[in-house]
C-alpha cells in the first residue's frame, strides 16, 4: 500500500479525476518546436529521439490486431534504430482525445497533461522480472537494458494537445524527480512525478503525422553519468492550435530493450 505521493490508474466515474494525494503545479512555460532541428537529439544524449518510418501496420481499432501486425514490425524496427539484441513489448496505450469522456478504463485513455516519468529504477527492474522467464532474467539483468516508448500520431496529425519532451540535460535527477506509487486495481507500479524547474528545456516536434514516431528513454541500467537516463514528458495545450483541428489520437508501446556486451 503506497504511503508516499499516489495516484489511481483510473479515473473516479463519479469525478472524472484520477485519485490522488498530491497537487498539481500548473506553470506555461516555453516549448521550442524542433522540426527541421530533429537530429540535433538523440536517445543517449537528450533521451528521446525523432525518426520518419511508416508504419505497415495502420488500423488501430483492435488489441488482437495490433499485437499480432504492430507488434511485430515495432520489435523489429527498434533493434534496427538502437542496435538492440532483443525487444519485448509488454504493453502499448491508445489515447483518443474525447472531452466529456471519462477515464476510467484502458480503453478511454486520454492525453496525459501532467509532467512525468513512466518507470523508476525499482519498476524498471521489477518490469524484467514480471514480463521475462525466471530463467532469463539473471543474465539480462547483468548488461544493459532499456525501457523505452515508441510514441506515433495515429489516423491524423497530431497538431491538437502535442506531446512534449524535457532535454534530460536540463533536468536535475536530485531534485526535480518525486517517486508516484501508480495504483492498479491489481498490483502497484511506480513512475517519477516532475517538479517545475525553470532551467528545463521543454520541446516538441509540430504536426507529427502518423510516419512519425518518437523514442522516449524512461530508463536506462547504465547510471555512470555518460548517458541521459529517461525523458519527461506530457501532453499539452499549444494556443497555436486551430479551433478546427481534429482532436489527437497516438498509440505509445511500452518496451524493454536488451544489449549483449553493453
Amino acid at each position: 500500500m503506497a504511503l508516499g505521493p499516489f495516484s489511481q490508474i483510473n479515473a473516479d466515474p463519479a469525478t472524472g479525476e484520477r485519485p490522488r494525494n498530491w497537487n498539481k503545479d500548473i506553470r506555461a512555460v516555453r516549448i521550442e518546436d524542433v522540426r527541421g532541428k530533429e537530429d540535433e537529439f538523440s536517445l543517449d544524449i537528450s533521451g528521446f529521439q525523432y525518426y520518419r518510418y511508416p508504419a505497415k501496420h495502420t488500423k488501430f481499432t483492435s488489441d488482437k490486431e495490433i499485437e499480432e501486425g504492430y507488434y511485430p514490425e515495432s520489435v523489429e524496427l527498434l533493434k534496427k534504430l538502437t542496435s538492440a539484441s532483443r525487444v519485448v513489448i509488454f504493453d502499448h496505450t491508445i489515447r483518443r482525445r474525447r472531452p466529456g469522456v471519462i477515464d476510467d478504463n484502458p480503453q478511454k485513455r486520454q492525453p496525459v497533461p501532467v509532467v512525468h516519468v513512466d518507470q523508476t529504477a525499482a519498476s524498471s527492474v521489477a518490469r524484467v522480472h514480471r514480463h521475462l522467464p525466471v530463467t532469463d532474467v539473471p543474465a539480462l539483468l547483468r548488461g544493459r537494458f532499456q525501457i523505452i516508448n515508441l510514441w506515433r500520431p495515429i489516423s491524423h496529425p497530431a497538431v491538437d494537445w502535442p506531446l512534449a519532451v524535457c532535454d534530460f540535460r536540463t533536468l536535475n535527477t536530485k531534485e526535480d524527480l518525486v517517486p508516484v506509487a501508480l495504483i492498479y486495481p491489481d498490483r502497484e507500479g511506480e513512475t517519477y512525478g516532475v517538479k517545475y524547474n525553470p532551467n528545463q528545456k521543454w520541446l516538441y516536434k509540430s504536426a507529427m503525422d502518423p510516419e512519425d514516431l518518437v523514442l522516449l528513454k524512461c530508463f536506462d541500467s547504465v547510471q555512470d553519468g555518460s548517458v541521459a537516463i529517461m525523458t519527461p514528458h506530457t501532453s499539452f495545450e499549444d494556443p497555436r492550435t486551430p479551433k478546427d483541428a481534429p482532436l489527437r489520437e497516438s498509440i505509445e508501446l511500452r518496451t524493454l530493450v536488451f544489449y549483449e556486451n553493453r
